[in-house]
């Protein structure tokens, strides 16, 4: 199942890699840019999370809140903030629950063979908790820079 703009942003409360936990719920009023990504510390992981990390202070001045979540350990996730200087939470979702309401779990292609994993996502929820993009199996290298012209971030 894929969400779709306008369709209401499935809430979750999930651990962090600081040892609190977030819940979507508390960025009410507020544009939220959740994107899912495979694994933390590999190459395309890390060049995403790079960009928001870079991107952030113009995402933030244009009222966006950044959240990343993989299926990552919260400690894993804490050695992944902590090598890369990442400023924004990354969340856990081991279980896949939050990543199967989003859409971002399912079948896709990798060197030719169709498998099962986690589809890189990114979806801007609005200040009301509604999707107003989904975006399912996107690149990450230049990612964050399409999604800055889309949303009119300089």
């Amino acid at each position: 199942m894929r969400l779709e703009p306008g369709d209401a942003a499935p809430d979750f409360t999930l651990p962090a890699a600081d040892d609190t936990t977030v819940s979507l719920d508390a960025y009410r009023g507020r544009r939220v840019i959740l994107y899912f990504y495979p694994a933390a510390m590999t190459p395309g992981c890390t060049k995403q999370a790079c960009d928001f990390r870079d991107s952030l202070a113009s995402l933030t001045s244009a009222g966006f809140a950044v959240l990343g979540v993989s299926k990552d350990t919260p400690a894993k996730l804490a050695k992944f903030v902590e090598r890369d200087a990442l400023t924004f939470p990354l969340l856990s979702d081991p279980g896949l629950e939050v990543h199967k309401a989003y859409g971002a779990y399912g079948e896709k292609m990798m060197y030719g063979k169709t498998t099962v994993g986690v589809l890189r996502s990114t979806f801007i929820i609005d200040a009301d908790g509604k999707i107003e993009k989904a975006l399912y199996n996107v690149k990450a290298t230049g990612h964050v820079a399409r999604l800055r012209r889309e949303l009119g971030v300089d």
